[in-house]
């Protein structure tokens, strides 16, 4: 089962797939085509790209034609000056440019590892910055330097407060990765509301209904129609609160229902009280804590209790990660399967930049 759940898994197998480098070679060319450097627009791709690896669509391909919108309008700096503002020790903060939250990203979460590497730990604020793709990206590349990882966005208002009936904070996702020795990693990505909202957009883009107690509408009330989330709110609070209060109140980014859209047909917020949106970056070095190949092992015992608890229902059960490990094995034999929607998308861009893309 995939991350988007049977249902979705189901369709997957009648739809079109496309080499994953094919996409990822299309995405660079389409960045280039704003004048974002090659160096850049090779990791903005890259992101893309491990997000339709690991099944997480709404974040991968299906995202770009919002890049090119942006990027058309001249709301993302394709050449950013992204530098550090504030310094000390361990923590920074830094001024993404308004650059692509693709590149930005990146580079403030090297600032953290690196920062890590000389003090044990490291730990960097974001503002001024836009969309940067899949949480776990970030995560993941901290397990590449024996680190643990930590990565979070705030996002565009969305979400009720416990008790409210209008949206005030993002689906603000989290996550923290921690690597195994024999084991794939333990990954967790989530979304601090009940559902991540990419979820919901693949449902609107299948026309399909989603789970009752995934959202509310405008009047309170629990719906199964993906459309009432862009009218009307959504659950979840005290860890999207931490999340906007990391990424943004510290950083000097734009918090809480003043977090600007990225989707050009959303809500623009009513006053600024920032720069952009806001990422925040953890590295810690494991060493610091015990031996690397100690903590691994306990990892994978860890993985390994869990793994054999007892199921429920006939279900086996899952390590966080799992899913994305599972579909990523599949996908970069099988290719990604990519929705009409999707597809239409992309050729829509092909249009109208004279980059080729096979339908």
């Amino acid at each position: 089962m995939g991350p988007y759940g049977k249902d979705f898994r189901n369709m997957n197998e009648e739809l079109k797939k496309y080499p994953s480098g094919y996409l990822k070679d299309f995405s660079i060319q389409v960045f280039t085509h704003f004048d974002v450097s090659k160096k850049d627009a090779e990791q903005a791709a890259d992101v893309l790209s491990l997000s339709d690896l690991r099944g997480i669509d709404s974040h991968g391909v299906a995202r770009l034609h919002t890049y090119f919108d942006m990027l058309t309008l001249g709301k993302i700096n394709a050449r950013p000056n992204i530098k550090i503002v504030r310094d000390k020790k361990s923590v920074c903060t830094v001024d993404g440019d308004n650059g692509l939250g693709l590149v930005v990203g990146p580079k403030a979460n090297e600032i953290a590892m690196d920062k890590a590497s000389q003090h044990g730990s490291g730990w960097v604020s974001v503002c001024n910055t836009n969309h940067y793709g899949i949480a776990s990206y970030y995560s993941l590349k901290a397990l590449e330097r024996d680190m643990i990882g930590w990565s979070m966005t705030n996002t565009t208002k969305l979400v009720a407060p416990l008790w409210g009936a209008e949206r005030m904070l993002g689906t603000n996702p989290i996550s923290i990765a921690f690597p195994g020795l024999k084991n794939l990693p333990i990954v967790i990505d989530l979304a601090t509301s009940a559902a991540a909202y990419g979820k919901i957009e693949i449902a609107k883009r299948k026309g399909a209904p989603i789970p009752k107690g995934w959202i509310i509408n405008q009047h309170g009330e629990m719906t199964t129609d993906p459309n009432d989330m862009i009218n009307g709110g959504h659950k979840g609070y005290c860890l999207s609160a931490m999340v906007d209060i990391l990424t943004s109140v510290l950083s000097g980014a734009n918090w809480g229902p003043f977090a600007p859209p990225f989707a050009l047909r959303q809500e623009i917020p009513s006053r600024s009280v920032g720069k952009g949106i806001g990422h925040f970056f953890g590295a810690m070095e494991i060493d610091g804590f015990m031996d690397v190949t100690e903590f691994k092992k306990r990892v994978d015992d860890w993985i390994e209790v869990f793994r054999n608890t007892k199921p429920a229902h006939g279900k086996s059960v899952l390590i966080p990660g799992d899913p994305e490990h599972q579909e990523e094995a599949i996908r970069r034999k099988e290719g990604i399967p990519l929705l009409p929607a999707v597809v239409n998308d992309l050729l829509d861009i092909s249009k109208q930049t004279g980059i080729p893309f096979e339908a």
